[in-house]
């Protein structure tokens, strides 16, 4: 494997343990309401287990409040059923056309949690990066043993390796940051 399709790979991987970093971090609660938060609700219609945005639209109109529309009014109640059965710890409320799901205010402890809980997923991130590091660096030092490419090389690559690896743990780390801020805000 040429050396630019090493770090081409890297890069590549290391960016998509940003991606699941972002859509992990989008399931957890802040004080706001966000349309994310029921994003891994799944719905039991037409005899499956469907994703509640493909049955429905999904919104956050004010801070407190996410609104739910089916596009069929014939399955609220199975959304009803299908949130309160998440253990997401909300309560829907249907005037028969729509959903509504009040958030209620965080206290401090549950705060404090999903901030342990961003750095978890934080940390699982980063550990992803540095495996992909790993995997790169084995890659090179296959290539230089090979003799495809020289020890030069090699440690080129390594070194490249090592700067995309820290331009994406402090992306990481900034995403995570941003994120216990707006968990920590109005506490």
């Amino acid at each position: 494997m040429p050396a630019n399709e090493i770090l081409a790979d890297a890069e590549e991987r290391m960016d998509k343990a940003i991606e699941v970093l972002k859509k992990n971090l989008s399931g957890i609660r802040t004080g706001r309401a966000n349309p994310g938060l029921v994003d891994s609700v799944r719905v039991d219609v037409y005899g499956s287990p469907t994703p509640l945005k493909q049955v429905a639209s999904v919104g956050a109109p004010e801070p407190t409040q996410i609104v739910i529309r089916p596009y069929d009014t014939g399955i609220i109640k199975e959304i009803e059923k299908a949130i309160v059965s998440s253990d997401l710890g909300f309560n829907p409320q249907s005037d028969g056309r729509v959903v509504r799901i009040n958030i209620p205010a965080l206290s401090t402890d549950v705060r404090k949690k999903m901030v342990s809980r961003i750095k978890e997923l934080t940390e699982e991130a980063k550990i992803s990066i540095r495996n992909v590091r790993r995997d790169g660096n084995k890659a090179a030092d296959n290539e230089a043993k090979d003799k495809v490419i020289s020890e030069d090389q090699r440690d080129d690559i390594k070194d490249e390796v090592q700067t995309l690896t820290k331009k994406f743990e402090d992306q990481a780390e900034a995403i995570s940051k941003g994120r216990e801020k707006e968990v920590m805000e109005d506490a």
